[in-house]
C-alpha cells in the first residue's frame, strides 16, 4: 500500500497501521482520531461527511465521543471495517487524494492537537508474564537457586490495580509518599521513595462486557481484545518491599502509570506475530491455545536527566513474554470475573535473557549495585527527581513498520 500523505520510511505511523486515539482540535474541540505520518486525521468530521456511510452497524457518530470506549464496543466486525475503510481513503489512488475540503478541515499537523487518554478504564490488572523478570526479581530477594514461586510456570500471575491513575503520556508523576524500612533499622521510616523505578510493559484494552459467571477462553480471547498500547508502571521499590507481604503490591504502585495515546488494533499487528516462548511443564486445559499468540514488537526505554540528552538504557522485546495475552484473559475470567469496555491488562515488566534488554532500573543496576552511567556523566541507580523515562515500541518486517508512538513522564519532587 502506498499514501498519498507523505511520511518518514520509519514512521511508526504508516498506510499499515492505522491506530486509534482522542484529540484535542484547536484547543477547543474533542474528537476520535486516526493518524498517518503526523498527520491526525478527526474522525468525527469524516463521519459527519459521510465517508463511513457504507459500514453497516456505525449508525451514529460515535468518534464525537471524549473516549474510545463507545467505538471499541461496537465489536470487531465494525472497528475493523472502519480501519480498512480508513486505509482505502488514504491510499494514493482514493478520491479523498484530490479532496481539497476535506483535507483542510479533518487533517491536522500533530503539533496542532493534544492528545487525551484514548480510552475511559473502568479496571487495571496487571500481571507478571516475563520469566526473565520474575528471575531476576527472585534471585535478588529470595533463593537465586529457586527464583520462581512454585505457582508461576503454572497460570499467569497478575494483580488488580488501581485505574484511577493512569494518566496518559507527557503527564507528569509526583514522586510518592509511604512508610519504608531500611535494612539497618529495627523500624519503618516516613518519607519521599528513594527507589522509584519504571517497568517496561505493554497492554491491551478489551471492547466487551462480560457477565458475572461467564468466563473468555483463550480462543476467544483475540476477539475481545480491540488493541494494545505502551505502558509505564512506575513502582516505588522500597515502599513495594515493605509492604507487600501478604497481599501484594499497594502504594507502591497505584500512584501512577502512564499509557500511550495512541491503540494500535490487534489486526496493525498481524505481520509481526510470532510462536510464545516453550511452556513446560504443560499447562491446564483451560490455557492452552492454537497459532502464533505472541508479537515481535522492538521496545526502547530512554532516561533523559533535567540537563542532558536522552540516554538508551533498555533494547527488549514483547516476544519474550512467557504468558501470552489470550492466556492472561482466559485465566483472568475463569472464576467467572467479567469484564468491560476498556479495562486494561498490562503484561507486567518485560525482560529478556541479556542484561541490555532488562525492563526496570532494578534489573539494569541489580538494586543499585551497578549504577547507569549517563552521557552527562551523571550516575542512575533509580530515576531522580526532574528524570524524564520516555518508551517506545514498534514492529517491522518486510518493509512493514508499525509503531506505537511514545510514552513519557517526568518525575516531580515530592509535596511535602
Amino acid at each position: 500500500m502506498k499514501s498519498f500523505v507523505n511520511y518518514d520510511q520509519n514512521s511508526d505511523f504508516s498506510i499499515y497501521n492505522i491506530p486509534f486515539g482522542v484529540a484535542v482540535f484547536e484547543q477547543e474541540y474533542i474528537a476520535c482520531c486516526t493518524r498517518i505520518g503526523d498527520l491526525v486525521i478527526d474522525l468525527a468530521t469524516m463521519y459527519d461527511y459521510g465517508f463511513f456511510d457504507e459500514i453497516e452497524g456505525l449508525n451514529e457518530n460515535v468518534f464525537e465521543a471524549y473516549t474510545l470506549n463507545e467505538f471499541i464496543e461496537l465489536g470487531k466486525p465494525v472497528t475493523n471495517a472502519v480501519r480498512l475503510k480508513i486505509q482505502e481513503l488514504l491510499d494514493e489512488n482514493s478520491k479523498l487524494a484530490n479532496d481539497e475540503k476535506t483535507k483542510e478541515e479533518c487533517f491536522y499537523d500533530l503539533d496542532k492537537v493534544k492528545m487525551m487518554m484514548p480510552v475511559h478504564i473502568p479496571n487495571y490488572t496487571d500481571f507478571y508474564s516475563s520469566i526473565e523478570h520474575a528471575t531476576n526479581v527472585g534471585k535478588m530477594f529470595r533463593d537465586p537457586a529457586n527464583a520462581l514461586l512454585p505457582n508461576w510456570k503454572h497460570l499467569p500471575v497478575g494483580y488488580h490495580g488501581r485505574a484511577s491513575s493512569i494518566v496518559v503520556s507527557g503527564t507528569d508523576i509526583i514522586r510518592p509518599k509511604g512508610q519504608t524500612k531500611p535494612a539497618d533499622a529495627d523500624s519503618p521510616v516516613f518519607g519521599p521513595s528513594k527507589q522509584l523505578d519504571f517497568e517496561l510493559e505493554m497492554a491491551f484494552i478489551v471492547n466487551k462486557h462480560t457477565e458475572m459467571g461467564e468466563s473468555i477462553t483463550t480462543a476467544e480471547a483475540e476477539d475481545a481484545i480491540f488493541g494494545m498500547v505502551i505502558f509505564n508502571d512506575w513502582s516505588a521499590r522500597d515502599i513495594q518491599s515493605w509492604e507487600y507481604v501478604p497481599l501484594g503490591p499497594f502504594l507502591g504502585k497505584n500512584f501512577g502509570s502512564s499509557i500511550s495515546p495512541w491503540v494500535v488494533t490487534l489486526e496493525a499487528l498481524e505481520p509481526f506475530r510470532t510462536p510464545s516462548p516453550a511452556q513446560e511443564p504443560a499447562v491446564l486445559d483451560y490455557l492452552k491455545f492454537e497459532g502464533d499468540k505472541n508479537f515481535d514488537i522492538n521496545l526502547e526505554v530512554y532516561l533523559k536527566p533535567e540537563n542532558g540528552r536522552e540516554n538508551l538504557i533498555s533494547q527488549s522485546n514483547y516476544k519474550f513474554m512467557y504468558w501470552n495475552m489470550a492466556q492472561q484473559l482466559a485465566h483472568h475470567t475463569i472464576n467467572g470475573c467479567n469484564v468491560e469496555v476498556g479495562d486494561v491488562y498490562a503484561s507486567g515488566t518485560i525482560s529478556g535473557e541479556n542484561p541490555s534488554s532488562f525492563g526496570s532500573m532494578l534489573e539494569l543496576t541489580w538494586r543499585g549495585q551497578n549504577p547507569l552511567k549517563l552521557n552527562n556523566g551523571e550516575e542512575r541507580k533509580f530515576i531522580n527527581d526532574n528524570d524524564t523515562v520516555i518508551m517506545r515500541g514498534y514492529g517491522e518486517k518486510d518493509g512493514i513498520r508499525v509503531g506505537f508512538g511514545e510514552v513519557s513522564g517526568k518525575i516531580l519532587p515530592a509535596t511535602l
